[in-house]
């Protein structure tokens, strides 16, 4: 019985792996300036995953992307286009539609600036539900409050190795008291070196990020394998301070994703805030689903076979180990 438990898990953790490197969700991100010389520079990121690119092309109907770009360049696992000195007037703008050609197939967002030399500034995130926008010059401004919140809502929302490493604590913690220790501390942690990394005052290479925060997930998950053992480690014993030192890295990854976009420097501070109180947002939600999910299954007629509860530690260990590895994979190449 334990084997198909084992086995379910190993299936398990590769149906997921697949699907997290077949789906893109690290947003995309458009900047469009005008510069000193009323002539216009354009900036496009686009999320790679190695060789492998979406197919997104950034178009705009008054022309000023018709051109081939000036340069093509790859960093941090992001493919970067530039066209430089673009000569179009401010007012083509108006009434000009914006689109992200592809977007409407894939489950990522793409972040629109345009900044005028006048200081007016046009944002938008681009959906896959709404992939083009209309571009008025008048009546429009800083991107919604909403916008950043729901970014970091459904950043957490599908960080599916976050959510691995919440899940471990979550299974681990023995009283509701320890269990609002063990939130706090991770999102004092994460929120520190979330806001420290965005804002520039420290510099930490996302490979390794990465790959300490699938090493994170194992730990916990062996951890869990032990307590259902009979023997219970430091994690079981002070999951609050597990959470916390973990969460640092957490915040690390967070304001990679954050920062990977290349949001402009004025909206930074902005930004992080509604961002971490996404995370926030989406974290709780995710508690609170997994104790409905565990409600529903006291409420079963029959109690479950106590092999099933081992199917949690190798789900989670297996699936981090392949992210771990991938990741190294990654940082070594």
């Amino acid at each position: 019985m334990r084997l198909a438990v084992l086995l379910l898990a190993a299936f398990a953790a590769w149906w997921c792996g697949a699907e997290a490197s077949a789906h893109e969700v690290r947003p995309a991100y458009l900047q469009i300036t005008e510069n000193a010389r009323h002539t216009f520079d354009v900036l496009w990121k686009q999320p790679s995953n190695g060789t492998l690119v979406l197919k997104l092309t950034p178009r705009l109907s008054n022309g000023l992307l018709d051109a081939d770009p000036t340069g093509e360049s790859f960093a941090n696992s992001f493919v970067v286009r530039r066209w430089e000195n673009l000569p179009m007037t401010r007012d083509s703008f108006d009434g000009a539609t914006l689109s992200i050609e592809g977007l409407e197939f894939t489950i990522t967002d793409a972040l629109v600036n345009i900044s005028f030399a006048t200081g007016q500034d046009i944002q938008e995130i681009l959906r896959p539900d709404t992939p083009s926008m209309h571009i008025h010059l008048t009546g429009t401004g800083k991107m919604p409050v909403a916008a950043y919140l729901r970014l970091g809502i459904e950043h957490i929302l599908t960080g599916f190795d976050h959510l691995s490493f919440v899940l471990g604590l979550l299974l681990l913690v023995r009283s509701r008291a320890m269990l609002v220790k063990t939130i706090t501390a991770f999102t004092l942690a994460h929120s520190i070196t979330l806001a420290a990394a965005a804002l520039g005052y420290v510099h930490v290479s996302a490979p390794v990020i990465e790959s300490l925060v699938a090493l994170s997930i194992v730990f916990v998950a062996v951890e869990l394998a032990r307590h259902y053992q009979g023997d219970d480690g430091l994690t079981v014993r002070y999951p609050w301070l597990i959470s916390f030192t973990f969460g640092l890295l957490h915040g690390f990854a967070f304001a990679g994703s954050l920062a990977d976009i290349g949001l402009p420097p004025h909206n930074i501070p902005f930004a992080l805030l509604l961002f971490n109180a996404g995370v926030e947002i989406g974290q709780l939600m995710f508690v609170a689903a997994v104790f409905a999910f565990i409600g529903l299954l006291h409420l079963l007629p029959k109690r479950l076979p106590s092999w099933t509860r081992w199917a949690a530690p190798y789900a989670i260990g297996t699936l981090a180990s392949y992210w771990m590895f991938e990741r190294i994979h990654v940082l070594t190449h």
